[in-house]
């Protein structure tokens, strides 16, 4: 299944050019959510590491939308329970 995230950092800010993208990639589900990227504690990214399963695909708009920095998505990919985490860029 392809599972979509969209964020935003601020309430000012919106997620509809990600979740048009995301609806284009044909993303069964999707969650969104306004979290500053630095918190490494964000609510809906975590449910949907905890729904993933074997051979679900993560989708994002932009990397950085998933993590800040190459250590966050390292411990990002690692503290998901999902025994496979595939990311296409």
């Amino acid at each position: 299944m392809k599972i979509g995230y969209a964020r935003v950092s601020t309430d000012a800010q919106e997620t509809h050019l990600q979740m048009d993208a995301l609806k284009r990639a044909k993303c069964s589900r999707i969650y969104q959510e306004k979290a500053s990227g630095a918190k490494a504690e964000r609510a809906e990214l975590m449910k949907l590491l905890d729904n993933a399963r074997k051979g679900d695909v993560v989708i994002v708009w932009k990397l950085d939308r998933l993590a800040r920095s190459l250590r966050q998505l390292i411990d990002t990919r690692f503290s998901s329970t999902s025994a496979a985490s595939n990311y296409i860029p």
